[in-house]
């Protein structure tokens, strides 16, 4: 049944909060109800598109790209989830989110389109970047896949190139509960006879069975492209193009050669239609800001936010916080989502932390704080950290820095709704 749109003039909050129950599910893949909705649109992508999906380092990659080509003087579009703060995040154009009148333009297209057709609040967000886009006449857009890739509303469009960056258990309820099953789903973003680049150091086989099935290009890294590096720079190889003596990617965290090098192949592959100087390369991995993945804030104690929300990411997190410098105490502000694996992201971490503030999240999927702090306890079992819990990520925020030495270190992790709630408070007293 259709449900009534906010009228016109209706402010972005009220078209979010109108889409967040104008569909049965808030996660309903498959496609058929979303290509209706575009034909009746009229959607093309007169562009070139770039998808990219993968359980971890889909959004640095993304970031990446977007940094090189506007570097190198292309107009670009970009289309990531979730988002921290602001929707508006999700959707950006020439390094820019898109303002609320650009957004709700394209929401009440999408309405007085889909007649009986319902959409989801992701499929709404998936339509109203791709409608933008077109309207902007860019020259490349870069997509990040939601869920999986076969039945997610980006695969919608048919990628010039698509990448795959890594392969790891999460969203079981969806996608299956091993790699191979997983790989198969990501696979589908895969076109024939298009690049399709693999990040993955040890690909599942479906990945590569079914770039073998369809025809596609498929580039694997190790085979296809790789990268070498010391201290102080670093080189990237691929087919035919070699790019040496750059610098590290801005972003930290251990896999970001990984998804720089995945960027720099997807590049390569689409050489004839973007071309790419090395000096775009060297300003954009220079420039690339990835709010929530690794980020280290300026002050006393050390801030460390990080949105990682499954084991893969969870061990990859205690990898980096292992490298950083020594800190006395690291108190954790920790909130997740209770269908993601929790015990398996506190086991990675928990021997990294001394004191846990776990926090609820909001939200039917939102886990009780209460709840994580005996969970960490069950894992931990040791006497010497502190675990308390609190109502929201901000109060556990408060009680942390309160708790913390000047010399000591907060990390607060576990998903996007921890840290965006700390990341907008932080904003609000800075200002």
């Amino acid at each position: 049944m259709r449900t009534p749109a906010p009228g016109h003039g209706a402010t972005l909050q009220t078209w979010l909060a109108h889409l967040e129950i104008s569909h049965a599910k808030a996660i309903d893949l498959g496609l058929d109800r979303l290509r209706t909705v575009a034909d009746k649109l009229e959607l093309t992508c007169p562009f070139v598109v770039i998808t990219v999906g993968g359980t971890n380092g889909k959004g640095s990659t993304c970031a990446m790209l977007e940094a090189i080509l506007l570097a190198a003087g292309y107009k670009t579009g970009l289309y990531t989830s979730p988002h921290l703060i602001d929707f508006n995040e999700r959707i950006r154009v020439n390094g820019a989110a898109a303002s609320d009148a650009q957004i709700v333009a394209q929401f009440e297209r999408i309405d007085r389109a889909r007649g009986e057709v319902t959409l989801s609040y992701f499929e709404y967000a998936t339509l109203a970047a791709l409608l933008l886009f077109a309207e902007q006449r860019l020259d490349v857009a870069i997509l990040e896949v939601g869920l999986g890739g076969r039945l997610d509303a980006v695969n919608v469009v048919d990628a010039d190139c698509a990448v795959i960056t890594s392969v790891d258990i999460d969203h079981v309820e969806y996608l299956g509960d091993d790699r191979e099953a997983i790989g198969w789903e990501k696979a589908h973003i895969f076109r024939p006879g298009r690049p399709a680049v693999c990040a993955d150091p040890e690909p599942p086989a479906t990945v590569i069975s079914h770039a073998k099935e369809i025809g596609a290009d498929l580039w694997l890294f190790g085979r296809d492209f790789n990268y070498s590096g010391d201290r102080q720079q670093w080189a990237f190889a691929g087919r035919q193009q070699r790019r040496s003596g750059l610098a590290y990617p801005a972003l930290r965290g251990a896999n970001q050669l990984l998804n720089a090098s995945a960027a720099l192949a997807a590049l390569e592959a689409l050489r004839p239609r973007l071309a790419v100087p090395q000096q775009a390369v060297r300003i954009g991995l220079a420039q690339v800001v990835l709010p929530g993945r690794l980020q280290i804030l300026p002050g006393e104690p050390t801030v460390v936010l990080d949105v990682a929300h499954n084991p893969h990411a969870a061990s990859a997190l205690a990898l980096s916080l292992g490298g950083m410098a020594y800190y006395p105490y690291t108190h954790a502000v920790f909130g997740m989502m209770r269908d993601k694996d929790m015990r398996g992201v506190i086991e990675k971490l928990a021997r990294s932390v001394d004191h846990w503030h776990c926090a609820s999240l909001a939200g039917d999927r939102g886990a009780d704080g209460a709840d994580l702090a005996a969970l960490v306890a069950d894992v931990a079992r040791d006497d010497a950290i502190s675990i308390s819990s609190y109502e929201n990520p901000t109060l556990a925020f408060a009680a942390a820095r309160n708790q913390a030495g000047k010399d000591d270190r907060i990390l607060v992790f576990g998903s996007f709704a921890t840290v965006g709630p700390v990341l907008a408070e932080l904003g609000r007293k800075a200002s």
